[in-house]
């Protein structure tokens, strides 16, 4: 025992090395883990004291907890057998192929970098680039639910910057969950957006396993008191108008629903811009008859350089209004004990419709396209008020309507999409795409007539030549 070993100096080194790699993974790496998390649970008991929803214990759960939670489900033990045996391969194949959905789809949510960076950047990104208007409701309506029912943002879909104005609104009510597609899934996107507690969706799978496992997430969610927020319409509009829901992750909540449990409370929310940042790319796309778009990094990067530089001279504008306005909730116990999927999607549907914030650039393209002809400022000021009178019932002074048409025509005459000429602004050449995608979003306002005048228009407007 009182031996004495010889051995290389490199040797030694190593043996140390090895040592202080264990010392640290078996005693210092936990003592540090317990000391931030200990923090980080304080941090989060008086952050939720501050809001309206406090965050439920289900969203701080550690994400490998939840991961293993996930594939020992009973539905999904199931699903690996159903899927084992209708592709001929062994269990735990099937099992390991259940486990790497649950890693894709399980977020990792971190309160520090939802509160403390997301929120915030939100918040600056939104008011750098629009004047961000919501109702005065909107507050009250959050309040108003109560505090034991799971919450669901219902919202239409017309921008990627949906996500960021309505994570800026719900910062003081508690933190979204919200369910993205396959677009985020880009490294390092797709850790900031896992970290900010969004989970991924692969919107054309087919697979029974995969279906499962995306469901019972979604439910496990819904019954700890996840708020989620969920664009039903299952991409952006390319054309302008709010389209039906499609029923998907509506059938998993549903589904996971029990009568007497915690109630689940949808708040439809709608969406209007006075600019969409991504309308051509869109309108492309319509043209193209599809929804698949692909924008390129390079005219991201370049767009964002100058903004940038427009705002270090002190010249950039902002691209007008975006306003966000909640509906009235609907509770999903009011359905009944077995709710019928098409009725809850077309009630929801329609709150957000009869919700649409009417914004002067829609209302000032609708004109334009209605009466085919060149009108000055004041006939178009009078239009507008006359759209407001109807939709609304409360316009605005007429100085105030006269401003916002003003500033909507030179908005649309940026775009190209209107010329100044001697009688007054007309529809550019090449404008009428641009004017009818914009006055699709209230287009559910007006009436039948109006809306088959403003499609007319457009489709003589945009005629080729000699067609």
């Amino acid at each position: 025992m009182n031996s004495t070993v010889h051995m290389p100096l490199w040797a030694l080194l190593l043996l140390l090395a090895f040592a202080a790699v264990t010392f640290a993974s078996h005693f210092l790496f936990p003592s540090v883990r317990w000391f931030f998390r200990r923090r980080l649970e304080r941090a989060v008991a008086r952050l939720n004291t501050r809001l309206t929803r406090p965050i439920e214990p289900f969203k701080l759960a550690r994400r490998n907890d939840l991961i293993q939670r996930l594939v020992y489900d009973p539905d999904v033990t199931r699903a690996i057998v159903a899927y084992a045996a209708k592709n001929k391969v062994r269990e735990d194949v099937a099992f390991e192929k259940a486990r790497r959905y649950a890693r894709e789809i399980v977020p990792s949510f971190s309160a520090f970098a939802y509160f403390s960076f997301g929120t915030r950047a939100a918040n600056w990104l939104a008011n750098m680039l629009y004047d961000v208007r919501t109702s005065p409701q909107n507050s009250a309506i959050i309040q108003s639910i109560d505090k034991d029912a799971t919450m669901i943002f219902i919202m239409n879909h017309r921008s990627n910057m949906d996500y960021v104005l309505v994570t800026t609104l719900a910062a003081q009510s508690s933190a979204l969950s919200y369910a993205v597609g396959e677009w985020a899934r880009v490294w390092p996107l797709s850790r900031l957006i896992k970290a900010m507690g969004a989970y991924f969706i692969r919107r054309r799978a087919r697979g029974g396993l995969y279906r499962t496992v995306l469901a019972r997430y979604v439910q496990m969610a819904t019954t700890g008191g996840v708020t989620q927020a969920i664009f039903p319409e299952g991409g952006l509009t390319v054309d302008g108008f709010v389209k039906p829901a499609k029923l998907g992750l509506l059938t998993y909540l549903v589904e996971g629903w029990k009568p007497g449990g915690r109630d689940v409370v949808f708040v439809p929310i709608a969406i209007n811009y006075d600019r969409v940042l991504e309308d051509r790319v869109l309108i492309a796309a319509g043209a193209r008859g599809g929804r698949r778009f692909h924008a390129r990094v390079s005219v991201i990067v370049r767009s964002s350089l100058r903004i940038v530089w427009q705002r270090l001279r002190g010249r950039f504008v902002r691209f007008g209004t975006a306003a966000v306005v909640f509906a009235q909730p609907i509770r999903l116990s009011d359905y009944g004990d077995a709710p019928r999927l098409g009725d809850l999607g077309r009630d929801l549907m329609g709150s957000i419709q009869a919700a649409m914030p009417v914004l002067y650039v829609p209302m000032v393209a609708h004109t334009l396209l209605r009466s085919g002809d060149a009108m000055d400022s004041t006939a178009l000021a009078a239009q507008v008020a006359h759209i407001l009178q109807t939709v609304q019932g409360d316009p605005p002074p007429p100085e105030d309507i006269a401003s916002g048409v003003a500033r909507a025509s030179a908005t649309l005459a940026a775009r190209d999409a209107i010329i100044e000429g001697v009688d007054g602004w007309q529809i550019a050449p090449e404008g009428a795409p641009l004017l009818t995608y914009y006055a699709n979003s209230i287009a559910h306002f007006l009436p039948d007539a109006d809306a088959s005048d403003d499609a007319a228009g457009a489709k003589e407007i945009s005629a080729p030549a000699g067609s």
